[in-house]
Protein backbone atom coordinates (compact mmCIF):
# COMPACT_ATOMS: atom_id res chain seq x y z
CA UNK A 1 0.00 0.00 0.00
CA UNK A 2 2.64 2.43 -0.07
CA UNK A 3 1.96 5.45 -1.78
CA UNK A 4 -1.34 5.95 0.18
CA UNK A 5 -2.35 8.77 2.00
CA UNK A 6 -2.70 9.14 6.27
CA UNK A 7 -6.66 8.74 5.92
CA UNK A 8 -6.23 5.88 3.38
CA UNK A 9 -3.94 3.80 6.28
CA UNK A 10 -6.89 4.74 9.11
CA UNK A 11 -9.39 3.32 7.06
CA UNK A 12 -7.04 0.22 6.18
CA UNK A 13 -6.63 0.08 10.04
CA UNK A 14 -10.12 0.29 10.92
CA UNK A 15 -11.18 -2.76 8.31
CA UNK A 16 -8.27 -5.07 9.32
CA UNK A 17 -8.35 -4.47 13.39
CA UNK A 18 -12.64 -4.27 13.42
CA UNK A 19 -12.83 -7.95 14.44
CA UNK A 20 -10.14 -7.40 17.47
CA UNK A 21 -11.01 -4.06 18.92
CA UNK A 22 -13.25 -1.44 20.06
CA UNK A 23 -13.45 1.27 17.46
CA UNK A 24 -12.37 4.08 20.38
CA UNK A 25 -8.97 1.84 20.24
CA UNK A 26 -8.19 1.53 16.91
CA UNK A 27 -8.79 5.43 16.76
CA UNK A 28 -6.40 5.63 19.85
CA UNK A 29 -4.02 3.07 17.89
CA UNK A 30 -3.84 5.40 14.76
CA UNK A 31 -3.51 8.35 17.31
CA UNK A 32 -0.40 6.66 18.96
CA UNK A 33 1.02 5.86 15.59
CA UNK A 34 0.90 8.49 13.66
CA UNK A 35 1.76 10.51 16.67
CA UNK A 36 5.45 8.22 16.84
CA UNK A 37 5.69 7.78 13.07
CA UNK A 38 4.30 11.48 12.23
CA UNK A 39 4.65 13.63 15.22
CA UNK A 40 0.81 13.84 14.08
CA UNK A 41 -2.03 14.98 16.70
CA UNK A 42 -5.35 13.57 16.44
CA UNK A 43 -6.32 17.09 14.29
CA UNK A 44 -3.65 16.42 12.35
CA UNK A 45 -4.83 13.32 11.30
CA UNK A 46 -8.12 15.22 10.06
CA UNK A 47 -6.89 18.28 8.26
CA UNK A 48 -3.43 16.20 7.06
CA UNK A 49 -5.11 13.24 5.69
CA UNK A 50 -4.04 13.53 2.36
CA UNK A 51 -0.35 13.58 3.60
CA UNK A 52 1.22 10.72 1.25
CA UNK A 53 3.49 8.14 2.85
CA UNK A 54 7.02 6.88 1.93
CA UNK A 55 7.60 3.15 1.49
CA UNK A 56 9.35 3.31 4.45
CA UNK A 57 6.53 4.96 6.47
CA UNK A 58 4.25 2.40 4.33
CA UNK A 59 5.69 -0.88 5.62
CA UNK A 60 6.11 0.43 9.38
CA UNK A 61 2.26 0.62 9.62
CA UNK A 62 1.64 -2.77 8.02
CA UNK A 63 4.21 -3.98 10.32
CA UNK A 64 2.25 -2.53 13.46
CA UNK A 65 -1.12 -3.62 11.97
CA UNK A 66 0.31 -7.33 11.72
CA UNK A 67 1.29 -6.94 15.51
CA UNK A 68 -2.18 -5.15 16.36
CA UNK A 69 -3.67 -8.34 14.85
CA UNK A 70 -1.88 -11.39 17.38
CA UNK A 71 -3.13 -8.90 20.30
CA UNK A 72 0.46 -7.80 21.23
CA UNK A 73 0.52 -4.02 23.04
CA UNK A 74 0.86 -1.09 21.09
CA UNK A 75 3.11 0.30 23.83
CA UNK A 76 5.45 -2.96 23.37
CA UNK A 77 5.22 -2.26 19.19
CA UNK A 78 6.10 1.46 19.72
CA UNK A 79 8.83 0.54 22.36
CA UNK A 80 7.57 3.61 24.58
CA UNK A 81 4.47 4.99 26.60
CA UNK A 82 3.78 8.42 27.93
CA UNK A 83 3.57 8.36 31.81
CA UNK A 84 2.53 11.47 33.38
CA UNK A 85 4.45 13.88 31.07
CA UNK A 86 7.67 11.53 30.52
CA UNK A 87 8.14 9.19 27.91
CA UNK A 88 9.24 5.78 29.02
CA UNK A 89 10.49 3.18 27.16
CA UNK A 90 9.10 -0.47 27.49
CA UNK A 91 9.78 -4.02 26.26
CA UNK A 92 8.98 -7.55 26.86
CA UNK A 93 11.03 -7.15 30.14
CA UNK A 94 9.15 -4.97 32.02
CA UNK A 95 5.27 -3.85 32.33
CA UNK A 96 3.31 -1.65 30.59
CA UNK A 97 2.93 1.35 33.13
CA UNK A 98 -0.87 1.48 33.79
CA UNK A 99 -3.00 4.26 34.86
CA UNK A 100 -3.44 3.31 38.19
CA UNK A 101 0.35 3.35 38.65
CA UNK A 102 0.41 6.96 37.28
CA UNK A 103 -2.08 7.51 40.00
CA UNK A 104 0.30 6.05 42.69
CA UNK A 105 3.08 7.98 41.32
CA UNK A 106 0.79 11.67 41.98
CA UNK A 107 0.08 10.15 45.52
CA UNK A 108 3.69 9.70 46.00
CA UNK A 109 4.39 13.35 44.91
CA UNK A 110 1.52 14.52 47.21
CA UNK A 111 3.12 13.13 50.41
CA UNK A 112 6.58 14.49 49.66
CA UNK A 113 7.50 16.69 52.50
CA UNK A 114 10.65 19.18 52.30
CA UNK A 115 12.38 17.30 54.84
CA UNK A 116 12.23 13.92 51.88
CA UNK A 117 15.28 13.63 50.11
CA UNK A 118 15.55 9.48 49.74
CA UNK A 119 13.08 7.17 47.72
CA UNK A 120 13.50 3.74 46.94
CA UNK A 121 11.41 1.93 44.00
CA UNK A 122 11.72 -1.69 44.56
CA UNK A 123 11.01 -4.31 41.61
CA UNK A 124 11.04 -0.58 39.70
CA UNK A 125 10.32 -2.17 36.06
CA UNK A 126 10.56 0.84 33.58
CA UNK A 127 11.67 3.12 36.78
CA UNK A 128 8.14 5.25 35.63
CA UNK A 129 7.47 5.54 39.40
CA UNK A 130 10.70 6.38 40.83
CA UNK A 131 11.58 8.77 37.47
CA UNK A 132 7.79 10.85 37.67
CA UNK A 133 8.17 11.19 41.27
CA UNK A 134 11.75 12.30 40.81
CA UNK A 135 10.41 14.83 37.95
CA UNK A 136 7.99 16.87 40.25
CA UNK A 137 10.84 16.31 43.46
CA UNK A 138 14.35 17.36 41.59
CA UNK A 139 15.75 17.44 44.88
CA UNK A 140 15.04 13.87 45.80
CA UNK A 141 17.51 10.64 45.35
CA UNK A 142 15.79 8.38 43.82
CA UNK A 143 17.22 4.30 43.64
CA UNK A 144 15.53 1.41 41.91
CA UNK A 145 16.02 -1.94 42.35
CA UNK A 146 14.69 -4.80 40.61
CA UNK A 147 15.26 -8.66 39.95
CA UNK A 148 15.83 -8.36 36.31
CA UNK A 149 19.07 -7.24 34.74
CA UNK A 150 16.92 -6.30 31.51
CA UNK A 151 14.88 -4.50 33.50
CA UNK A 152 17.39 -2.07 35.02
CA UNK A 153 18.86 -1.66 31.67
CA UNK A 154 15.17 -0.10 30.49
CA UNK A 155 15.45 2.10 33.94
CA UNK A 156 18.91 3.09 32.87
CA UNK A 157 17.87 4.24 29.29
CA UNK A 158 14.83 5.84 30.86
CA UNK A 159 17.05 8.15 32.83
CA UNK A 160 18.53 9.35 30.61
CA UNK A 161 16.24 10.44 27.78
CA UNK A 162 14.38 11.60 30.76
CA UNK A 163 17.59 13.84 32.34
CA UNK A 164 16.81 12.08 35.55
CA UNK A 165 19.37 10.76 37.83
CA UNK A 166 18.16 7.48 39.15
CA UNK A 167 20.94 4.73 40.99
CA UNK A 168 19.89 1.26 39.73
CA UNK A 169 20.43 -2.07 41.65
CA UNK A 170 19.70 -5.77 40.73
CA UNK A 171 18.27 -7.07 44.00
CA UNK A 172 16.28 -9.76 44.76
CA UNK A 173 13.29 -8.64 47.42
CA UNK A 174 12.58 -11.89 48.92
CA UNK A 175 16.03 -12.79 49.82
CA UNK A 176 17.67 -9.34 50.54
CA UNK A 177 18.51 -8.56 54.31
CA UNK A 178 19.18 -5.40 54.16
CA UNK A 179 22.82 -4.35 55.83
CA UNK A 180 24.19 -1.52 58.03
CA UNK A 181 24.31 0.88 55.16
CA UNK A 182 20.32 0.78 54.30
CA UNK A 183 19.59 1.15 58.33
CA UNK A 184 17.14 4.54 58.23
CA UNK A 185 18.16 5.02 54.72
CA UNK A 186 15.49 6.17 52.68
CA UNK A 187 12.08 8.73 53.11
CA UNK A 188 10.29 7.16 51.31
CA UNK A 189 9.69 3.33 49.77
CA UNK A 190 7.64 2.31 47.01
CA UNK A 191 6.64 -1.06 45.69
CA UNK A 192 4.27 -2.23 42.61
CA UNK A 193 5.09 -5.78 43.33
CA UNK A 194 3.27 -9.06 41.25
CA UNK A 195 -0.03 -9.24 43.09
CA UNK A 196 -2.19 -10.76 40.17
CA UNK A 197 -3.25 -14.40 41.57
CA UNK A 198 -2.36 -17.58 39.50
CA UNK A 199 -6.43 -17.91 39.56
CA UNK A 200 -6.84 -14.81 38.12
CA UNK A 201 -5.13 -15.73 34.77
CA UNK A 202 -8.25 -16.80 33.18
CA UNK A 203 -9.63 -13.47 33.46
CA UNK A 204 -7.00 -11.87 31.75
CA UNK A 205 -6.62 -10.31 28.48
CA UNK A 206 -4.64 -11.82 25.64
CA UNK A 207 -2.72 -8.94 24.59
CA UNK A 208 -1.42 -9.12 28.95
CA UNK A 209 -1.08 -13.11 29.25
CA UNK A 210 0.77 -13.63 26.06
CA UNK A 211 3.30 -10.39 25.81
CA UNK A 212 3.80 -9.03 29.74
CA UNK A 213 6.48 -10.48 31.73
CA UNK A 214 4.90 -13.38 33.86
CA UNK A 215 7.57 -12.54 37.17
CA UNK A 216 6.29 -9.44 37.55
CA UNK A 217 2.50 -9.78 37.14
CA UNK A 218 1.87 -13.18 38.99
CA UNK A 219 2.01 -14.45 42.73
CA UNK A 220 0.80 -18.17 43.78
CA UNK A 221 -2.38 -18.18 45.31
CA UNK A 222 -1.42 -19.94 48.07
CA UNK A 223 0.40 -16.49 49.18
CA UNK A 224 -0.43 -13.67 47.30
CA UNK A 225 1.16 -10.93 50.07
CA UNK A 226 4.50 -12.67 50.13
CA UNK A 227 5.96 -9.38 48.50
CA UNK A 228 4.60 -7.42 50.61
CA UNK A 229 5.26 -8.86 53.82
CA UNK A 230 8.80 -9.00 53.27
CA UNK A 231 8.82 -5.46 51.35
CA UNK A 232 7.41 -4.36 54.66
CA UNK A 233 9.43 -6.23 57.05
CA UNK A 234 12.70 -4.79 55.33
CA UNK A 235 11.49 -1.39 55.12
CA UNK A 236 10.52 -0.79 58.54
CA UNK A 237 14.55 -1.12 58.31
CA UNK A 238 15.42 1.11 55.74
CA UNK A 239 12.64 3.73 56.04
CA UNK A 240 13.69 6.56 58.42
CA UNK A 241 11.33 7.25 61.37
CA UNK A 242 8.21 8.02 59.79
CA UNK A 243 9.04 7.40 56.59
CA UNK A 244 6.57 6.54 54.78
CA UNK A 245 5.82 3.17 52.86
CA UNK A 246 3.58 2.62 49.58
CA UNK A 247 2.10 -0.37 47.38
CA UNK A 248 0.23 -0.81 44.93
CA UNK A 249 -2.34 -3.47 45.65
CA UNK A 250 -4.26 -6.11 43.82
CA UNK A 251 -7.88 -4.65 44.16
CA UNK A 252 -9.30 -7.72 46.79
CA UNK A 253 -6.32 -6.84 48.73
CA UNK A 254 -7.30 -4.09 50.35
CA UNK A 255 -8.02 -4.87 54.33
CA UNK A 256 -5.76 -8.11 53.75
CA UNK A 257 -3.09 -5.46 53.37
CA UNK A 258 -3.69 -2.75 56.19
CA UNK A 259 -3.98 -6.03 58.85
CA UNK A 260 -0.61 -7.40 57.44
CA UNK A 261 1.05 -3.76 57.98
CA UNK A 262 -0.41 -2.84 61.26
CA UNK A 263 0.49 -6.29 62.69
CA UNK A 264 4.07 -5.21 61.73
CA UNK A 265 4.10 -2.08 63.23
CA UNK A 266 2.66 0.96 60.99
CA UNK A 267 0.59 3.56 61.63
CA UNK A 268 -1.00 5.94 59.34
CA UNK A 269 -1.85 3.14 57.20
CA UNK A 270 -4.40 4.20 54.26
CA UNK A 271 -6.40 2.31 51.77
CA UNK A 272 -6.97 4.73 48.58
CA UNK A 273 -9.11 3.74 45.55
CA UNK A 274 -8.51 4.38 42.17
CA UNK A 275 -10.40 6.67 39.58
CA UNK A 276 -12.45 3.47 39.07
CA UNK A 277 -13.58 3.14 42.57
CA UNK A 278 -11.42 0.08 43.16
CA UNK A 279 -8.97 -0.61 45.77
CA UNK A 280 -5.48 -0.50 44.79
CA UNK A 281 -2.98 2.28 46.73
CA UNK A 282 -1.90 1.69 50.62
CA UNK A 283 0.42 4.32 52.35
CA UNK A 284 1.36 3.62 56.06
CA UNK A 285 3.60 5.30 57.78
CA UNK A 286 7.16 3.89 60.12
CA UNK A 287 6.62 4.43 63.70
CA UNK A 288 9.57 6.64 65.30
CA UNK A 289 10.59 3.79 67.67
CA UNK A 290 11.08 1.49 64.14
Amino acid sequence: MSGKSVSRYVQFMQKKLKPLYPASEIRQFALLIFNHLLNFTSTDILTKGETILTSAQSSYIENCIKRLQKNEPIQYILGQTEFLGLTILVNENVLIPRPETEELAVWISENILPQHKTLLDIGAGSGCIALAVKSKNPSVAAEAWDISAEALKLVEKNSKLNDLAIKTKKIDILSFVPGKEYQNKFDIIVSNPPYVRESEKAQMRPNVLEYEPHIALFVEDTDPFVFYRKTASVAKDMLKPAGILFFEINEAFGEDIKDLLRQLGYSGIEVKKDLSGKDRMVKAVKGSSG
